[in-house]
């Protein structure tokens, strides 16, 4: 968008200048997934002047040298693309620029090379045959790290440092005398436009002796984001393009280690807290890398990757290479950490650990629950790959210690898990002993006035086994469909602090006018008809399917006031409603909650029910709406519906007392199904009951709202047919009436 306007920039000078740091990182896709791709910029390098100059880099030392080397040239303006992707997030060693110069007089020739860099650099065999030049970024990183150090490999690389200004005899002059083939990757938006970098490599080499041939591989964002996610296959598209076979990449010492929590949970530091205590270790090699996805489930799921070695590699590659998420994984971490129980239940994370590896789930189940709680297929999927899974309660651990809730509790719940992640991590050389001495190294010998041999004691006692290697495969049971982690965010929070996920939050009027103003990107997409015109949005705006309003003109008893049973007739006008039905089929009616029951909730509950939220769509999750308290609950949260099993295993979480704490997850593991029949087929409780019946377990209004889950239509069969009776629906209905042992009505 900015690039038209360069043309009439002035000539750079010492004083006056434009420096442009640029992070490359696109959402690409339906999905909206991160990607690397510069595939936007096709359109933009033809139409920069001469007077820019353009620089590109992939390795968090470039990054460095690169952006403080545009500072030290005089003669152009400088645009500097760096990877945003993976390399320029990473955090582990610290890295200082090479100093260029004291001050702006440098040519960018001239700044590139005090820099220690050059136009294009060449990696592979001196008398190479087949040559591939692409722009600096992750997949050059890759393709250099394979063919490095390989003199005999019929093979090269040339990356693209300074695009522009662009150096032909410099080009000219890298590539061997031997090279008959070059091969040029440039990133598209669509394999039908032609690359830049394509037309200034045929430019240079035309009419240049030896006479080469210059293809050119059009790179769309689909196929970057499969390269960038699947391991190995961009090594397998160049052997497919170039016909040379390349040499497997060595075998990685680094141990991996990846952690799955949700943003702003009181673990979600842990990642960082884990990579400073081997940053304190000399020779210790560490890189971390944090993704969000945003999308998959309300509120967000984070990832974090560390890579942990002996030897710091110069030349390393991305972490995303080096440790892919993919939605097919075969297993790639050595440490498989998930710090939210509830993510098993939703997400397919036990597929990234390899093979025997260790699972460390922080989670108040015990190890029957964990069972129990295990989407089906999942205890034999672990059985299968032989994981070792491992539970710790660090809530219930540091409720122990040191009591009331706050910043104390948040942090010792993440030093018992760190201290429980050293024992696992040291495996079979793990003491008591040795996990407090190496403790003893990064934190105080007293922390709040309690010695830390105690809170090693602790975790080390509190450490439970899962033994799953008796499962079976349940074939009566259909294995859900569980999710799969993408990295589609950065960062979740605006600069003021407002959370950005799509999760339930109570906000402002901000949020509603949003709504109002831009409605085609909360609404849920609406199927095209001939009804459009008929129905009303307004009605029931967040579902999808096509809602009516009908008249009930009739409402009339069937039998007797003394009979014990109320059946009743029912009939709806749906004059001029374009509502069409055929025999056989249903009437679905949107019904809400009694009003004064929902405001004497809210006030036994303390929630304000004028206070507006924000909460996901029923029909779409990754879409929201805003609405009041009050709103929600009287229309769309089933506040006075059945709860199922698995509402007390989450409400214990939320349970500020012992008793009933113990108790809803009592009710919620296996051994309480004979209490939770009762509740459920004889006292008949509904969401509310539950939460007066427990009044310590009480989360917030946005997070029950997500707990408790949506008011389904009631589908009614229709006992008309409209052939005969026109514009009109007759419902046959039996009022189901009973007493509670309370002496309640359901």
């Amino acid at each position: 968008m900015m690039a038209p306007s360069f043309a009439y920039l002035p000539p750079a000078s010492t004083n006056s200048k434009l420096i442009i740091q640029v992070p490359a990182v696109t959402p690409a896709g339906e999905t909206s997934a991160l990607s690397p791709t510069l595939s936007a910029l096709a359109s933009v390098w033809p139409i920069l002047p001469d007077t820019v100059s353009i620089l590109l880099s992939s390795t968090p030392q470039q990054a460095v040298d690169f952006a403080a080397l545009s500072y030290s040239v005089s003669d152009s303006h400088v645009i500097h693309f760096f990877d945003h992707h993976s390399s320029s997030r990473e955090v582990g060693t610290t890295i200082t620029p090479n100093l260029v110069s004291d001050g702006p007089s440098l040519s960018i020739r001239k700044a590139v090379e005090a820099a220690g860099y050059s136009f294009f650099e060449y990696h592979g065999g001196s008398e190479a045959t087949t040559v591939v030049v692409l722009l600096n970024g992750p997949f050059a990183l890759t393709l250099k790290a394979v063919i490095k150090g390989d003199t005999a490999s019929n093979l090269g690389v040339v990356i693209v440092n300074v695009f522009r200004p662009w150096d032909e005899a410099a080009l000219q002059a890298i590539i061997p005398a031997t090279a008959t083939t070059i091969h040029v990757l440039d990133d598209v938006p669509n394999p039908v436009t032609q690359g830049g970098l394509y037309v200034d490599v045929f430019g240079a080499l035309w009419g240049s002796s030896p006479k080469r041939t210059v293809r050119s591989h059009r790179i769309t964002p689909a196929q970057t984001q499969v390269f960038t996610t699947a391991g190995g296959s961009f090594l397998k598209f160049i052997e497919g393009v170039t016909k040379v076979q390349i040499s497997k990449l060595s075998p990685d010492s680094s141990k991996k280690l990846l952690l799955f929590s949700v943003p702003k949970s009181t673990l979600s530091s842990l990642p960082v807290f884990i990579e400073e205590l081997f940053l304190s270790k000399a020779g210790i090699h560490t890189r971390l890398l944090t993704d969000h996805d945003v999308f998959s489930k309300p509120g967000g799921i984070t990832a974090s990757r560390l890579l942990i070695s002996r030897n710091n590699v110069a030349d390393t590659l991305p972490i995303p290479v080096a440790f892919p998420i993919d939605s097919h994984s075969t297993g790639h971490s050595d440490f498989l950490g998930i710090l939210d129980q509830g993510l098993l239940k939703t997400h397919s994370l036990l597929q990234h650990a390899k093979p025997g590896s260790t699972v460390l789930v922080v989670s108040s189940w015990t190890p029957e629950e964990f069972l129990s709680n295990l989407p089906p297929g999942v205890p034999s999927f672990i059985a299968e790959r032989n994981l070792h899974i491992y539970l710790i309660d660090s809530k219930a651990i540091a409720a122990k210690i040191v009591g009331a809730q706050g910043p104390i509790q948040d942090a010792v719940q993440n030093l018992l898990v760190e201290l429980a992640f050293l024992r696992l991590y040291l495996g079979g050389a793990a003491s008591e002993g040795t996990v407090l001495q190496l403790a003893k190294s990064s934190f105080d010998e007293d922390i709040q006035g309690i010695p830390l041999a105690k809170y090693n004691a602790f975790a080390w006692s509190s450490l439970q086994v899962v033994d799953v290697q008796s499962a079976k495969p349940d074939e009566t049971l259909e294995t859900p469909s569980l999710k799969n982690f993408e990295s589609n965010a950065i960062a979740v929070e605006t600069e003021g602090g407002t959370t950005v996920v799509n999760g339930a939050r109570l906000s402002t009027w901000h949020d509603a006018a949003k709504h109002l103003l831009f409605p085609s990107v909360y609404a849920p997409e609406q199927d095209i008809s001939e009804l459009d015109n008929l129905r009303n949005p307004a009605l029931r705006p967040e579902v999808p399917e096509t809602t009516f309003l009908v008249s009930c003109t009739v409402n009339k008893r069937l039998t007797p006031l003394e009979y014990d049973r109320n059946v009743f007739h029912l009939e709806f006008d749906t004059s001029g409603t374009g509502l069409k039905y055929s025999i056989g089929e249903a009437l679905g009616i949107h019904g809400w909650n009694d009003e004064q029951e929902v405001v004497e909730f809210c006030d036994w509950y303390g929630a304000d029910p004028n206070r507006l939220i924000t909460i996901p769509l029923p029909s779409d999750e990754t879409k929201m709406h805003t609405r009041t308290v009050l709103q929600a609950l009287q229309q769309q949260i089933d506040l006075f519906g059945k709860p199922p099993k698995s509402f007390y295993t989450d409400l214990a979480e939320y349970a500020s007392n012992d008793v009933d704490r113990y108790a809803l997850r009592f009710i919620g593991a296996p051994e309480g199904v004979a209490t939770f029949k009762k509740l459920s087929e004889k006292d008949t409780v509904n969401f509310a009951d539950v939460l007066k019946m427990y009044p310590s377990a009480r989360p917030g209004i946005e997070r029950l709202c997500e707990m408790v889950g949506d008011i389904k239509p009631r589908h009614y069969s229709i006992a008309s047919a409209q052939s005969v009776v026109g514009d009109r629906v007759d419902l046959l209905v039996v009022t189901v009436d009973w007493l509670t042992p309370s002496g309640k009505h359901p």
